[in-house]
């Protein structure tokens, strides 16, 4: 029976996708932010979403058309609808460290939640909004549809005094269809601060000297938010370490020395709140080694390690992209990807469904698998945490070494699509 319904749902949510039409912003959104907080809990078998609170902040710093539209599917999705209408008005798709938890063995003995925060723009009317999670299988596992009356007492205010401080680090040339990203300071003491401020230009500068952000710079607004933390640095468990930072980061997520992540999002976002952003990078001020990214949520990077330029353009193609990881280490295989189901993510196939990757691009005589020596696109074996089942189209590429100078052919066009998907 529970199979059945999961069906009906996924067949219903489909029909749905296919019967929207393009929305004018105008007609069901006014210049607002509603940020809505949510608790996902569960083990690795069991999800529960809970509504937590909604906010409201000046200004919307997400897309404008295409609107109801998503150009990566994500692991989860949210989903507004107009009440008076019936039509889907709003979408976005998301990654969060909840659904990564799920597959790691603490989730097959230990029950745990997680803060997740979505940013919708600011609805004129009653809407109903879905959040569904979905599973490796890429079916729905979860959701939770809860109504929005903007007129309720109990949305609170938020931004509109006690703005933390922040300055622009690059204007775009058109702010009104541009790409939204704000640099936060972790870790920074107040007198720490013009070295973050050095540290966002260093990011900055990476980011930017790589195709396709190169060329298409002036499509992204930058600012840089100026949070003191009470100490320097960051917690490492590892060292028994703790300290008492703006966002409470640590390395050993999920006991993963390097994973250097913040669970605190509904922090995070207080001391956004009045900021123009949509996309987040937080810089965390530290020598070690780490970094985190994750898909419309934030992007989070160590700065003063030698591998900092790299490991922050590395997150930000996981985090703005939605690219997945290209490498695979015998030491830290991860059953992410099923061999039979294609992967969401444009830079790594299965091959169960290649024909909606880059198999266009391969030349007539490709072999499949492609041996390292051919050194052109191929289908080369080993990436998404699997030595095996799951390949890359490029024996390397910026989201599989640091080393690498740069994104590949297939990433490059990727990150090239979701830009022309905000901003044209």
């Amino acid at each position: 029976m529970k199979k059945w319904w999961k069906l009906v749902f996924l067949l219903l949510f489909l029909f749905a996708h296919a019967r929207v039409r393009a929305q004018v912003f105008d007609d069901f959104f006014e210049n607002r932010t509603l940020r809505i907080d949510y608790t996902f809990s569960g083990d690795a078998t069991h999800q529960v979403i809970a509504l937590d609170q909604l906010s409201v902040a000046p200004g919307w710093f997400g897309k404008r058309v295409r609107l109801a539209e998503l150009p990566v599917e994500g692991n989860g999705q949210i989903a507004v609808r107009s009440r008076k209408t019936g039509e889907i008005v709003y979408r976005n798709s998301f990654s969060t460290l909840f659904q990564e938890w799920q597959s790691y063995p603490e989730a097959e003995k230990t029950w745990r939640s997680f803060e997740n925060v979505f940013l919708i723009p600011m609805p004129t009317d009653t809407v109903d909004v879905t959040v569904s999670l979905f599973n490796n299988r890429r079916e729905i596992t979860s959701t939770m549809t809860h109504e929005v009356v903007p007129t309720d007492i109990l949305i609170r205010r938020i931004g509109e005094r006690d703005v933390t401080p922040f300055s622009v680090v690059q204007n775009a040339k058109d702010d009104t269809r541009c790409i939204h990203i704000a640099f936060v300071a972790e870790g920074y003491r107040e007198t720490e601060i013009d070295t973050f401020l050095n540290d966002v230009n260093i990011a900055v500068e990476a980011i930017f000297s790589h195709e396709p952000f190169q060329s298409m710079r002036d499509r992204f607004q930058i600012v840089a938010v100026e949070l003191p933390s009470q100490e320097s640095g960051t917690s490492e468990p590892h060292n028994g370490i703790w300290k008492n930072t703006a966002l409470h980061s640590h390395f050993d997520t999920f006991y993963s020395q390097r994973y250097l992540t913040t669970l605190h999002l509904k922090d995070m976002h207080d001391h956004l709140a009045g900021i123009p952003y949509e996309h987040i990078i937080v810089l965390v001020n530290t020598d070690e080694y780490g970094g985190g990214g994750i898909l419309n949520s934030y992007n989070l990077s160590m700065t003063h390690h030698p591998r900092f330029r790299p490991v922050v353009v590395h997150e930000f193609g996981h985090s703005f992209a939605g690219l997945a990881d290209e490498y695979a280490y015998e030491t830290e295989e991860i059953p992410m990807y099923p061999h039979d189901i294609e992967p969401w993510e444009p830079n790594i196939t299965t091959l169960a469904d290649f024909s909606q990757k880059w198999k266009s691009k391969l030349g007539e005589n490709t072999p499949v698998p492609t041996p390292l020596d051919h050194g052109k696109i191929g289908v080369y074996e080993g990436a998404g945490y699997s030595q095996k089942g799951v390949y890359r189209a490029f024996p390397d590429c910026r989201m599989r070494t640091t080393e690498h100078p740069e994104f590949c052919e297939v990433c490059r066009q990727a990150i090239r699509n979701l830009i022309n998907f905000y901003t044209e």
